[in-house]
């Protein structure tokens, strides 16, 4: 590309128009309602359709000021760009610190053939960035292949690395999406038909609906429903976020996934960015036999503006025996270090500490009913008792669970550790990439002869831990996996000289 100042593509404008018209009919609607109380709709109207406007008016007109006042360029060393009305912000990248290129294109934007492009060095600050919302696709394209395109030391054997296989849809309704998204649907409902003072009526209808039977069926009932829901939105959310899903390995060396129906997404990693990969074991997709893919790299952050974006995944849930190969394929091994390593169990005293964590948990949640009951009503003491008889077994498994999937071991150039059972996470760390060590004890810990120790690393999520493991065991560990990096801090048993 060119070194000349360019602007951003004209059609933003429109496409701030129809966001606009959209943010006024979903404020207007109830506003409207809530105005008109069933009877004075001319007046309500003659309220709310000036504002609709004005809305829609102002928010064209800052988007055109932002398209006269927003320039940037591509030039041989960095990256420019200038923008703002009131308060000019110019912001310069060097292009070689640059880590990330990521295009997104919402339903608007793909209308009018546009992307938004995000341009990242990896540093959490905004000044590590650089958004560019309405340029064209091909020239997004062109941006990313030329700011990612440099010589890799490391051979390529470019092409596919995993596609969609439709079956892996199959994972999405065992996740804690489902319930969530259940939840929320009630919510939905209460909130639109307080919008139209129909609270009432809904409430009344799910009584009549449910009258013939006893509590603990209507229950059941409203649980099925909210869970059939929620099942219906997981398998939604699921085709949204990875339809058309692609992990390529590009020329230059640059890891690309592509993905998204509605709103389409295309993130792209530098393998000499990587430092690792990290597969997750969601409680459902474990039982299931499943697992996803997240990459460890440098200049990529955990917490992305848009949670749904991922910026980290490189395969969505999938079979283990996929999640495996796709993990050796990434990190260009033989055999994945997670399927080749022999990880080391922790001591007894781990799991005592997590049984103790997970029935002070229940005693948590069963305490406000158990004093609600004693103040109000025996029904909460009811209650009480009869979640404890599940909670407490259910706890219970958890942190044996949690106790067993403890592990650490080192296999050739690799770290791996694991932990976690509700979220089970297996880490394969380079051990190159590792830059530190943080050991922590807590009172308890030390009365145990426990430690979390802490491999500190400037890729994903900055540290990476072995948790609860015996304290020479983990020492010993950290020296193994980076000779000398430790050892300054180790006590030196005294040498006692020959009588």
């Amino acid at each position: 590309m060119s070194g000349d100042w360019q602007r951003l593509d004209r059609r933003v404008v429109p496409v701030a128009a129809l966001f606009m018209a959209g943010v006024a009919v979903l404020a207007g609607v109830p506003t409207t309602v809530g105005i008109a109380d069933g009877e004075r709709w001319g007046a309500a109207l003659a309220w709310t359709l000036p504002g609709a406007a004005l809305v829609i008016a102002l928010g064209v007109a800052v988007e055109w000021l932002r398209l006269r006042t927003t320039r940037y360029r591509v030039g041989p060393d960095r990256v420019e760009l200038h923008s703002g009305v009131l308060v000019r912000t110019r912001r310069s990248l060097q292009r070689d610190r640059i880590r990330t290129v990521d295009l997104t294109a919402d339903p608007l934007l793909r209308v009018f053939g546009l992307v938004a492009v995000r341009i990242g060095t990896g540093e959490q600050a905004a000044e590590g960035t650089v958004a560019l919302r309405g340029v064209p696709r091909e020239a997004g394209d062109a941006l990313r292949r030329t700011l990612l395109d440099r010589a890799s030391a490391t051979p390529t054997a470019d092409g596919a690395l995993a596609a969609l296989d439709p079956r892996w849809i199959r994972y999405a309704p065992i996740s804690f999406v489902a319930p969530a998204l259940g939840v929320a649907a009630f919510g939905g409902v209460m909130q639109v038909a307080d919008w139209f003072n129909r609270t009432e009526g809904v409430i009344g209808l799910a009584i009549d609906l449910l009258s013939g039977l006893p509590l603990l069926g209507a229950i059941a009932v409203l649980a099925v429903a909210g869970l059939v829901v929620g099942v219906v939105g997981a398998l939604g959310l699921f085709v949204e976020m990875w339809w058309n899903y692609r992990l390529d390995r590009e020329p230059g060396g640059t890891l690309r996934v592509r993905r998204g129906l509605f709103t389409t997404r295309s993130i792209s990693i530098e393998e000499e960015r990587l430092r690792g990969v990290d597969v997750v074991e969601p409680l459902g997709a474990r039982l299931a036999g499943a697992a996803r893919v997240d990459a460890v790299a440098t200049g990529m952050t955990t917490k992305p503006e848009d949670a749904k974006s991922a910026h980290n995944t490189l395969l969505p849930a999938a079979p283990r025996a996929v999640a495996e190969r796709v993990a050796a394929d990434v990190l260009r091994e033989p055999v994945s270090p997670i399927e080749a390593v022999h990880l080391a169990p922790h001591p007894v005293a781990a799991r005592g500490r997590r049984l103790r964590w997970a029935l002070a948990a229940v005693v948590v949640g069963e305490l406000p009913l158990v004093v609600l009951g004693l103040l109000l009503t025996d029904v909460l003491l009811h209650i009480a008792w009869v979640t404890a008889l599940v909670a407490v077994p259910v706890a219970v498994a958890l942190a044996v669970d949690a106790y067993r999937s403890l592990g650490h071991g080192l296999v050739g150039d690799y770290l791996v550790t694991r932990s976690g059972s509700v979220r089970r996470s297996t880490v394969a760390l380079q051990r190159r990439g590792v830059i530190g060590w943080t050991v922590r004890q807590s009172v308890f810990q030390r009365r145990a002869g426990l430690a979390t120790v802490l491999a500190t690393t400037a890729a994903g999520a900055g540290a990476y831990a072995i948790r609860d493991v015996g304290t020479g065991t983990g020492l010993d560990a950290a020296e193994s996996a980076v000779p000398g990096l430790l050892a300054p801090f180790l006590e030196q048993q005294p040498v006692t000289a020959p009588a």
